[in-house]
């Protein structure tokens, strides 16, 4: 990912020089790893970190559904007026029982998995060396790029006095943190469409989405209730194409596959959580998506699973508010 070479600065490291750019070297600090990173090849030993990948999700999906279950389930009164429908609702308006929803699941992560054998490949090894070769790339583009922007004394100045510092910087945490949200970015454009075309198409919601919608009161085990070729199409290609497209590592891969699972189940579990942190961070939660799963809100709200800006773009955002307004016109008509 960092390894393209540029004319003019030789690969070498040198802790000892006196400058960050010293003629042709890049001189860089000791290296210095942050609290996230593990420097072995595994992040658990004897388990590949490609293995985590495949699991990850289905572990994620079962491990979140059950405590959702749970809460189905107690009898603590106070989580009732957290629900957003009374729990009879369940087996009173749905059209699939719990052993089709479980069972569709089950099919949708065994071709889950054998998608991610094929697809996945073992990550290259992981060492102190290959961490400072990657850094200084970076090192070398940032002069490339400061250099350009703005000058090669103004760039000399800023980069004697922070390059070292902004290297490590988007080595370990700026590259990283982008190539995560491009892939979010990438799984909402990619569901926001394919789902919207669903809708939009008689023929794609009356032999495959409809299947989903069996639920009218979704529930966290019904997250992945799909007809096994979308499943196939939204959710795991989505995901390969995201981090394909992203260039995401393969622990970077772990983060995505198992953040965009337990955040699908979030938005099924049934429930308005106000400590809920998948619930806080973004307007695509819960709340929203169950309005498109009500007949009032099925032409809306096709934002999925992480953020809401292609409803609000295009215009098929629909609120509670929106909801109450549409129903004091139709009593004032």
């Amino acid at each position: 990912m960092f390894t393209e070479s540029f004319p003019g600065l030789s690969p070498t490291t040198n802790s000892t020089c006196a400058a960050f750019v010293d003629g042709e070297n890049i001189c860089l600090p000791n290296l210095k790893v942050p609290f996230y990173f593990a420097m072995r090849q595994n992040l658990v030993d004897g388990v590949p970190d490609t293995m985590l990948a495949i699991a990850a999700p289905v572990v994620a999906y079962w491990t979140m559904s059950l405590f959702f279950h749970c809460l189905d389930q107690c009898s603590w009164s106070w989580i009732a007026k957290y629900r957003i429908h009374e729990s009879e609702e369940i087996s009173s308006r749905n059209r699939a029982t719990y052993s089709e929803v479980i069972g569709a699941v089950v099919f949708q992560h065994i071709i889950q998995t054998a998608l991610g054998f094929y697809w996945l490949s073992q990550p290259p090894h992981i060492s102190p060396s290959k961490c400072m070769m990657e850094m200084e790339a970076v090192g070398k583009t940032l002069v490339r790029l400061v250099r350009w922007a703005i000058g090669p004394e103004a760039g000399e100045y800023f980069l004697e006095r922070q390059g070292a510092e902004m290297t490590y910087w988007l080595y370990w945490w700026g590259i990283p943190a982008a190539q995560v949200l491009f892939s979010l970015f990438v799984v909402d454009t990619w569901q926001y469409f394919l789902h919207r075309s669903m809708h939009a198409s008689k023929f794609l919601y009356k032999h495959l989405h409809s299947v989903h919608h069996r639920l009218y009161v979704p529930y966290a085990f019904g997250a992945l209730y799909n007809h096994p070729l979308e499943g196939f199409v939204l959710d795991s290609l989505g995901a390969i194409l995201a981090e394909t497209v992203a260039n995401l590592s393969v622990r970077q891969t772990i983060f995505l596959f198992a953040f965009s699972t337990v955040k699908t189940v979030d938005d099924h579990c049934g429930y308005s959580l106000p400590f809920d942190p998948f619930q806080m961070f973004t307007g695509n939660n819960a709340d929203y998506h169950d309005i498109h799963h009500q007949t009032i809100g099925i032409k809306s709200n096709f934002s999925q699973p992480f953020f809401i800006h292609w409803d609000i773009i295009l215009g098929t955002r629909l609120t509670r508010k929106d909801i109450e307004e549409r129903k004091r016109k139709v009593k004032t008509t």
